[in-house]
């Protein structure tokens, strides 16, 4: 059976040049980048070089990336310590962030008692950007946290107008790029943004790899103790080859981009129409979505609703309801909650995201699929 890869948005296939590049650092520079030795300075080198490469392709300065395990690693400790020792009284976030940022801020509400507020969301999927005019307005040591291309439907985030709007009220911005990173132009030099998060295998690198960028000047403590890793703010081995893989990975993300972006276009472009010639009574959720996401309520029964994603993948499909990390839940989607009405929110949406390795091919197979259910 022919195995067909729609759920990108969830994680994406390693790049055979990024293997390689991780499989010649598990060879050759095993050593402990804390070491003084020999093996231990190799191993640095290439720790630093990745550092300063990934650096250089998001427009920051090498000092500013600190590596960590994932996003949600990333976002906790930003989020923790703007509470605990930057002495932010409130955060203002919204309800379809991702759960790392939600379930972060909710615990910090519960254990530090500080304000928060949630900033509307459009029907199309888009922040409203006057409410949270209205909200910073309020004053107070704030941090906003607001991603920049929503997981499940897509919905792309101004970075720069937010940004601006965060610091003329003296505000700290943090930004979620999991899903833009490596997939769209980043510079941060030129964008107003305190602390942004990425993992490498969103952008076809490794999982168990990500950063944070903390913007110059912001004095943060350890996530944890130990040893003098990342600045002494994150203890413990760095995984070098992981990092590496990373690095190569972001690289050739960017080198690719303009190519690779208008490949995915097209495919999404290809897959709305085709979904709409079939299925003319489908809907899609959102609106000026990300190009490489695709999230549409489908004209099916509600009683179909459990079983689709099961049929699919019987037939060699992968597609999924939204986040990956939700996908045990039987409660409907957070985001869809927040734009869809009552009736529509039980029935199924499919979140459809893309890659360069999809072809049309794999939309025709999809199309297919769903008409058999």
């Amino acid at each position: 059976m022919n195995k067909i890869y729609l759920d990108n948005a969830a994680t994406t296939p390693l790049r055979q040049e990024v293997i390689d590049e991780m499989m010649l650092v598990l060879k050759e520079n095993f050593g402990n980048p804390s070491s003084t030795h020999s093996f231990g300075r190799s191993a640095k080198t290439v720790l630093e070089t990745s550092r300063k490469s990934i650096a250089k392709r998001i427009g920051a300065n090498a000092q500013e990336i600190i590596f960590t395990s994932s996003a949600t690693e990333a976002t906790n400790w930003i989020l923790k310590n703007a509470v605990s020792e930057l002495k932010v009284e409130r955060i203002i976030t919204s309800k379809v962030e991702h759960h790392a940022t939600l379930y972060t801020v909710k615990n910090l509400q519960k254990e530090y008692g500080i304000e928060v507020d949630f900033v509307s969301i459009l029907e199309c999927g888009s922040v409203d950007v006057t409410h949270l005019v209205d909200l910073l307005s309020k004053g107070g040591k704030t941090l906003v946290t607001l991603m920049h291309v929503n997981n499940e439907i897509g919905s792309v985030l101004d970075i720069e107008k937010v940004g601006r709007i965060c610091h003329q009220h003296h505000a700290l911005f943090h930004c979620d790029t999991v899903q833009s990173i490596g997939k769209t132009e980043i510079n941060l030099q030129e964008l107003p943004v305190d602390f942004i998060v990425a993992s490498a295998h969103k952008f076809h690198g490794p999982k168990g790899a990500g950063f944070a960028y903390v913007k110059k000047g912001i004095i943060m403590q350890p996530m944890f103790y130990g040893g003098e890793q990342e600045k002494g703010l994150r203890a413990g081995t760095e995984a070098v080859h992981q990092i590496a893989g990373m690095a190569k990975a972001l690289e050739l993300s960017y080198d690719f981009l303009t190519s690779e972006r208008s490949c995915i276009s097209d495919l999404k472009e290809y897959c709305q129409k085709q979904l709409v010639a079939n299925f003319p009574d489908i809907k899609i959720n959102g609106k000026d979505t990300f190009y490489n996401i695709l999230n549409v309520l489908l004209p099916f029964s509600e009683d179909k609703t459990a079983m689709i994603l099961f049929n699919l993948d019987m037939k060699g499909i992968a597609v999924s309801r939204g986040s990956a990390c939700q996908s045990g839940s039987v409660k409907p989607s957070h985001v869809l909650a927040e734009i869809l009405t009552e009736d529509d929110i039980n029935k199924p949406s499919l979140r459809i995201s893309f890659s360069h390795y999809n072809t049309k091919e794999d939309i025709d197979s999809l199309i297919d699929g769903l008409k058999g259910i």
